[in-house]
């Protein structure tokens, strides 16, 4: 009762900050459709899905070669993959790995039921630190395979806190399998008694060799690229691009690729004046313009794993904040 109360109170804070926030927009109404569009494309009733969860782009890259290697095995089952964010939602929903792309739907009881009655899953999968304790408790009453793929362990996490542990490690029972990325992540389950462990490490390894073998054919941009020094920078914030333009204007020699994390027009904007016109957006560049511009600016998603290769120096974006963005492209170009 407590969890469906938390994520009714939840929606109602998501709904307001859907008046003023595009992502939280996008999430409302792909949710609010979800429902119905998934029962439209679902071919037969009777028909089981293998289902794959992921959050965001970051944890469908790592389940991708999986979906890949189970369709070539498994060619006759029909694959389901759910989003629960809108940017890994809008990146990928014409994914053709998959029969159905969706939003997952919200988990209070009624709609994990409804999906679960409509989609009829065979297995699921759960990717990295997707733990949903509706969806979870559902699939074992209904003993439907779930598997957690790609998983990472710590002390400091909700499952292992003294008072509350025992409740979140619950959840974990719900899983028929949970594939870690580690043995360190191994042991601390064993620790308490949770022997269902494999360690399979991070499928996105793969997935970063295929990217980074694929031929690409990007030759506008190899052309900016030619015989000059040129740095890549990905998934910049504002202190990233205030750094990089500083380094720029120092080095007149040299040329930069630029694809900022947020990519909304005023932030675009933003940049065009910082760089005093030598820059142009990716999706602009022409043979007959490509010669005016010391900086380009990638102003749409999906291609930045494809630019890597033209630059001698990569920059990755976001180490001024909490984290840091995923160093896996960078390093997969620089070794292939």
């Amino acid at each position: 009762m407590y969890l469906c109360r938390k994520m009714w109170f939840y929606l109602f804070i998501l709904r307001i900050a859907a008046l003023f926030n595009k992502k939280a927009k996008l999430l409302i109404r792909g949710e609010r459709q979800t429902l119905a569009s998934i029962s439209e494309k679902v071919s037969e009733k009777g028909t089981g899905y293998v289902w794959f969860h992921a959050a965001s782009v970051g944890e469908f890259e790592q389940i991708r070669p999986v979906i890949e290697l189970f369709r070539l095995r498994q060619p006759d089952k029909k694959v389901l993959l759910t989003f629960f964010s809108p940017s890994g939602y809008e990146l990928r929903k014409d994914y053709d790995g998959a029969h159905i792309v969706a939003y997952l739907p919200f988990a209070t009881r009624r709609r994990v039921r409804r999906f679960l009655d409509m989609v009829q899953p065979e297995l699921a999968v759960f990717v990295k630190y997707e733990f949903w304790p509706a969806y979870l408790k559902e699939l074992k009453k209904r003993t439907i395979p779930t598997y957690s793929v790609s998983s990472i362990f710590r002390k400091n996490q909700a499952f292992f806190k003294p008072v509350v542990g025992w409740w979140y490690r619950r959840l974990l029972k719900c899983f028929t399998q949970i594939l870690v990325q580690d043995k360190q992540s191994e042991l601390l389950l064993h620790q308490y008694g949770m022997t269902n462990t494999a360690i399979v490490g991070d499928p996105r390894f793969n997935r970063v060799l295929q990217v980074a073998k694929r031929e690409v054919d990007q030759p506008l941009v190899g052309k900016f690229a030619n015989l000059r020094q040129v740095l890549v920078a990905g998934s910049t914030w504002m202190p990233d691009e205030k750094l990089l333009y500083r380094y720029w204007k120092e080095n007149p020699d040299l040329y930069l690729i630029l694809a900022p994390h947020e990519i909304d027009e005023k932030h675009l904007h933003f940049l065009f004046n910082m760089f005093e016109g030598r820059i142009l957006r990716y999706t602009e560049l022409t043979e007959q313009n490509i010669s005016s511009c010391r900086v380009l600016l990638v102003d749409t998603i999906g291609v930045l794993s494809q630019l890597y290769r033209y630059g001698q120096v990569a920059y990755i974006g976001g180490g001024f904040g909490v984290g840091i963005h995923n160093t896996l492209e960078e390093i997969g170009r620089a070794h292939v």
